[in-house]
């Protein structure tokens, strides 16, 4: 029987270890009365082409930041997929979401020149289709978990959202989300093995189940038994500078006159520049702490339908990774998409530093899993 009630998914167990990712018993099914909520960038090919990877990695990660904010901080799934987001509620907080929602695409639009398209799909609509969603949890540390998504119900209500269905209608110009927490301070994070790689890996339409499974956990096992991999968050955490590189969008990202706000947000920034440069303790702040939450806590690999990546990782560990997968897509089983760069870059959302829960979304800086998602395409063709 699929459980109710709106704490539904604070009750998941979480589970620690990736290489269980694919067991399905991890999973438990969404109810019927729950709704999915989807964002994409219309023509994110066309924005990374203009090298525009931070705005598209923030429109993705205020979607995140604005409905948890709506939602007075409370559990939701959510996944962060670089050039968008997904993520799931229950019917209590549905209108608290869809305003969420409305505000990010017309800030989106008018702070970040992005055209961003936002939906709402019932979950019985889902299951009206033969699919399913169901959720996991898992923790990359003690500190937090993140959502896991099964079932081919995420990918067929993306599919719906791109035709045009279940829109939600764009606020009216000059509606603001709130974003407090949404920042992206650090400065990018360069491959140190080599290449910093984007992996995306999706079901081919009608494959096994149980042959997709074996391809991720065979894709699984190849990373984390080689010494030549891991998240590209190193462990003294990424560079920082003042002023920071994301220093207009975090300015954007704040309510009020504009003006106001580049003095507040440089002085802001200033003050944690210095705090983190020189390791002061403030107010029960002690930086060491922070960093090692913040590299602990980085989201770098994660499931929706497909598997997501971004590895920091050898030239032969890619090549391996690649024959993997072309033979599974040979076997008709997988399509894949992978994307090479020199660098990773961190989008932050921190609603209290003083907290051990701050999240941190990692996307390549060169284009990431929109290119990976791009060339995932191209391979449909």
């Amino acid at each position: 029987m699929t459980p109710r009630g709106d704490d539904l998914y604070s009750r998941i167990p979480v589970f620690r270890g990736f290489g269980d990712l694919m067991d399905p018993a991890l999973y438990m099914p969404l109810p019927d009365d729950w709704t999915i909520g989807l964002a994409d960038i219309v023509q994110s090919t066309q924005a990374i082409a203009q090298k525009r990877y931070k705005a598209v990695n923030m429109a993705g990660a205020a979607v995140i930041a604005a409905v948890t904010n709506a939602l007075d901080g409370r559990e939701f799934p959510f996944v962060f997929g670089g050039d968008g987001a997904s993520f799931a509620v229950p019917p209590g907080d549905l209108e608290a979401a869809r305003e969420a929602l409305s505000a990010t695409a017309r800030w989106v639009q008018d702070d970040l020149d992005l055209m961003m398209r936002v939906a709402l799909v019932p979950v019985a609509d889902v299951r009206a289709q033969g699919l399913d969603v169901r959720v996991a949890r898992f923790a990359p540390s003690p500190n937090v978990s993140y959502a896991m998504f099964s079932g081919g119900g995420l990918g067929w209500a993306e599919v719906a959202m791109k035709r045009g269905e279940f829109a939600v209608p764009m606020a009216s110009f000059g509606s603001m989300p709130d974003l407090t927490g949404l920042s992206c301070r650090f400065e990018e994070i360069p491959a140190t093995r080599g290449l910093i790689l984007s992996v995306l890996v999706v079901p081919c339409a009608g494959v096994d189940e149980s042959a997709f499974r074996r391809v991720i956990e065979d894709v699984i096992a190849v990373v984390e038994r080689s010494p030549d991999a891991g998240r590209p968050v190193p462990a003294g955490g990424p560079a920082i500078k003042w002023p920071p590189a994301g220093l207009e969008f975090e300015i954007r990202a704040e309510r009020g006159s504009r003006l106001v706000n580049r003095v507040y947000v440089l002085g802001r920034t200033l003050l944690a520049w210095f705090v983190m440069r020189y390791g002061i303790s403030v107010g029960g702040f002690v930086p060491k702490v922070y960093v090692h939450q913040l590299v602990e806590n980085s989201d770098f690999r994660k499931y929706d339908d497909g598997l997501r990546m971004i590895l920091d990782c050898t030239p032969d560990l890619e090549s391996a990774l690649e024959r993997c997968l072309v033979a599974a897509a040979s076997a008709g089983t997988v399509r894949y998409g992978l994307h090479r760069q020199d660098a990773a870059m961190m989008t932050c959302f921190t609603p209290s530093a003083l907290r051990s829960d701050h999240v941190h979304f990692i996307d390549g800086a060169r284009g990431g899993y929109a290119s990976a998602a791009t060339a995932l395409k191209a391979m449909k063709a």
